[in-house]
């Protein structure tokens, strides 16, 4: 926005309206109102206004117009600067609810790390028919487990359940899962991998909300279904 030249200095508060109080002089410094909140302040910017134009050189009615409308254009902005902050503050209430519907809910979340405590389940998605090597290592990068697997077009679950490739159960912890692989003419082919688990906890305190998935977090927009458990 283009300010004239002759635009007064915006002023905390008016002059002619201090009380003389320190007190009350500290009260009102804290506390600025807008122009359509405080009609006296607005009056006195303009008569003051006013009273210095040059007689000879009086100011253009033109431009005394587009004085009026920067005033108004100033505090529309900064009404609406308080409304888009009504808006976050919503917004944020609606993430909050919204994580706190996936505690005790078995969702899937983009990722390769998971939690193994008994079993741990990937989800694989495989872009066409290829042979796939998946590998299987703890939290200090040993190789817990790793075999060859022909996935088919589409999506594929892969459940582990803890045992290496000699039958040795490997403990509870984090594990990550890497896949490859390779189509009939062995070309690589790119293979995405899912985490799934149940959703521990969430913290609130973080901003967008963070799901606990098995020690890991997760922003909600990374869940990408809920599946639903059965019970035998």
């Amino acid at each position: 926005m283009s300010v004239d030249a002759t635009m007064p200095t915006p002023v905390t508060s008016a002059p002619g309206t201090n009380t003389g109080s320190s007190s009350s002089s500290g009260s009102s410094s804290s506390t600025t109102k807008g122009i359509a909140d405080n009609f006296q302040t607005f009056l006195t910017l303009l008569t003051t206004q006013l009273q210095n134009q040059n007689p000879l050189d009086p100011l253009d009615t033109n431009q005394f117009t587009q004085q009026l409308v920067q005033f108004a254009g100033v505090e529309q902005q900064l009404k609406s600067n308080d409304a888009l902050k009504s808006l976050i503050d919503i917004e944020k209430s609606a993430q909050s609810t919204q994580a706190l519907v996936y505690v005790g809910n078995t969702v899937a979340v983009d990722g390769s790390k998971a939690q193994f405590n008994k079993s741990a389940t990937w989800n694989l998605t495989a872009p066409q028919n290829t042979n796939a090597t998946i590998t299987i290592t703890n939290a200090t990068g040993q190789t817990a487990y790793s075999g060859n697997f022909t996935l088919t077009q589409g999506n594929a679950s892969f459940v582990w359940d803890g045992k290496g490739n000699d039958g040795t159960q490997w403990p509870a912890g984090t594990y990550t899962l890497t896949a490859t692989g390779k189509d009939a003419s062995g070309n690589s082919v790119s293979i995405s991998t899912e985490v799934q688990g149940m959703v521990d906890s969430v913290d609130l305190t973080a901003s967008p909300p963070l799901l606990s998935i098995g020690g890991q977090t997760y922003t909600t927009d990374k869940v990408k279904r809920v599946v639903r458990t059965t019970t035998s």
